[in-house]
């Protein structure tokens, strides 16, 4: 693997040549196909995941049944490191929303690696420290926003995740279908698509097979984030 592909992952990026050479030869690849269980809630987590191609999705399920999404990984994200630094079970299912290929780090190889190399602890507690901030949001958005509020705070962790930006506006190519950001934002499908349609009909977002625009994407994070 080339060490400039493997430096693009944001948890490594801050390593030396040889220490990337070492990870690079400890890492395994596995691919999935789509709406695959990578990893069960309750498993033993003995693995990282670091998602070279594809997207992922981090959910739970209610007492009741329903799914829960906490969040959606794309290319250079990353996964199971909780149960690697605990040695506890996992905390949530992870199911591939495409076709996926992850590279797979044991857990004694991460470990001694975080020893020989505390730029990756540091690069680990920056990523953790910046989920725990969406999180935060999307609480906020559950407890406090209406439907609508809460769609378009799903709408804006899903641009500043995998979007991209060009005059003004943000294009996200792979839109989640309806029922995952259903379950994302914390409603029913009937609702997303009755609010996607008025937000379609006012102009503030364009859909185009499979992907949807937010125009204006500084107006709407103002008015919604």
């Amino acid at each position: 693997m080339p060490l400039s592909k493997l430096r693009q992952i944001p948890l490594f990026s801050e390593l030396e040549d040889n220490a990337l050479s070492e990870l690079a030869k400890s890492l395994k690849t596995q691919t999935f196909r789509k709406d695959t269980t990578v990893v069960s809630e309750t498993d033993e987590g003995s693995m990282l995941y670091i998602i070279n191609k594809g997207q992922v999705k981090i959910s739970r399920l209610s007492e009741t049944g329903k799914e829960v999404i906490l969040a959606i990984l794309g290319e250079g994200d990353f996964f199971g490191e909780m149960s690697l630094l605990d040695g506890l079970a996992r905390s949530a299912n992870v199911i591939t929303l495409t076709e996926a290929e992850l590279f797979v780090l044991y857990r004694g190889t991460f470990l001694k690696l975080i020893e020989k190399n505390p730029k990756i602890a540091i690069g680990l507690l920056k990523e953790l420290a910046l989920r725990l901030r969406k999180s935060d949001t999307q609480i906020k958005s559950l407890s406090l926003f209406d439907a609508t509020g809460r769609v378009a705070t799903t709408l804006i962790q899903i641009a500043e995740d995998s979007g991209t930006i060009k005059d003004g506006t943000v294009k996200i190519q792979n839109l989640p279908n309806q029922r995952d950001l259903a379950n994302i934002a914390g409603t029913s499908r009937e609702t997303i698509s009755r609010i996607l349609k008025a937000f379609v009909a006012e102009g503030t977002v364009t859909k185009e097979k499979g992907k949807l625009f937010i125009n204006d994407y500084d107006r709407f994070k103002k008015k919604y984030g």
